[in-house]
């Protein structure tokens, strides 16, 4: 039986269907990430869990046991939000105590939990000062304490990173990371960052418009989006959709990619899905990774089906670890990931090798992938 389960959750604000039939399970200990554009309905399906809001249909379990009627202080559930929500009048200590305080928990067991939690999240040092005397990465650190305290049976992040610049939160990403592998708690996460979903998740649930569009492993969503919706959102940079035609290769199939003022390329598709055979002649959306899209030297060495093609660059990127370049296939910007000493100027052509093992195809009506 999964921890927490959520069957075919509903929420309408009048006329209004916000969350629209949501099905997501997760195991005991797991990390689940609901991330998706702004809008989308991650942070209301964060609230109905939490309690905060009301549901109109379907039921959330928590070990088996429904919640849905439960009063947010009757869930064991603690929450963690984007504003921090700290008391300014209160030092970082009282701040983490408050709840226990409100409880009833003796003085020595608070101080003892104190104790422990600042230990975990490296705070010890800041007990005394108060939340105006702190960077935006230790007050984060005290909301998590003072949830953390707690010892809920399930945490709950509404962003809790989106206030943070850019090097503060991939230190606070390792920081949760390592909150979850240490305590083995929980969580469920709000983020609308697909790095921090790739990085941080066991699971993830991609949502769009007040739906699940896919839910799986991060290595799931990654490789096998179900949709273009998917595979454009997760990854960075994001996959190269490019309109193609399927061709007859012989007894097989081969993609064509039209260029401009330039002989199309043709890539001979050995292992191509077998619902593929149904769009010859036709036209789909080829689907490819910016790291299968590479220099040869630098493809994958043990890659089945490695096509290389002469590309027409017109930018070049150097990101110190890596050369991102950008040519034009099937109409549109492609971004291939190089080497970081690849040796490549704008301008000119040069031979891209195409790892088509890792290669996803994707109806353009139903914008679902081709199995």
């Amino acid at each position: 039986m999964a921890f927490l389960e959520i069957d075919g959750l509903k929420k309408r604000f009048g006329n209004v269907e916000i969350l629209k039939g949501i099905n997501v399970e997760l195991e005991k200990g797991g990390f689940l990430v609901l991330v998706g554009p702004s809008g989308c309905g991650k942070s209301t399906l964060l609230n109905t869990i939490a309690g905060l809001e009301n549901i109109t249909e379907g039921q959330i379990r928590v070990e088996g046991r429904a919640i849905n009627d439960l009063h947010p202080s009757k869930r064991d559930i603690a929450m963690v939000f984007q504003s921090y929500a700290l008391y300014p009048n209160m030092t970082v200590a009282g701040n983490i105590a408050f709840g226990m305080e409100m409880r009833g928990v003796p003085a020595a067991e608070r101080q003892a939990a104190i104790d422990k939690v600042a230990k975990i999240l490296q705070i010890g040092h800041l007990l005394q000062r108060k939340p105006s005397q702190l960077s935006g990465g230790q007050r984060q650190r005290v909301a998590m304490g003072r949830a953390l305290v707690r010892d809920p049976k399930l945490f709950l992040f509404d962003e809790p990173l989106s206030n943070l610049d850019a090097k503060l939160r991939v230190d606070m990403r390792i920081e949760i990371k390592r909150l979850h592998a240490t305590t083995g708690t929980t969580i469920v996460y709000v983020t609308h960052d697909q790095i921090e979903a790739m990085t941080l998740a066991t699971k993830i649930a991609v949502m769009r418009d007040g739906e699940v569009q896919q839910f799986g492993t991060p290595a799931e969503i990654y490789n096998n989006p179900t949709n273009i919706f998917v595979a454009d959102f997760m990854g960075s940079p994001a996959m190269n959709l490019i309109p193609a035609k399927i061709d007859a290769n012989g007894s097989g199939l081969s993609v064509v990619l039209d260029r401009e003022a330039r002989q199309p390329i043709v890539l001979p598709m050995p292992g191509a899905p077998a619902g593929l055979s149904a769009f010859k002649d036709k036209q789909v959306i080829f689907g490819v990774r910016p790291e299968a899209l590479t220099d040869p030297e630098g493809a994958e060495r043990n890659g089945s089906e490695i096509a290389t093609a002469d590309c027409h660059i017109e930018v070049v990127e150097p990101a110190g670890s890596d050369t991102f370049a950008v040519t034009n296939l099937g109409g549109k910007g492609v971004v291939a990931r190089l080497r970081a000493d690849a040796r490549i100027q704008p301008g000119t052509s040069t031979p891209l090798a195409f790892n088509l093992s890792k290669a996803v195809f994707f109806d353009p009506a139903t914008e679902k992938r081709i199995l």
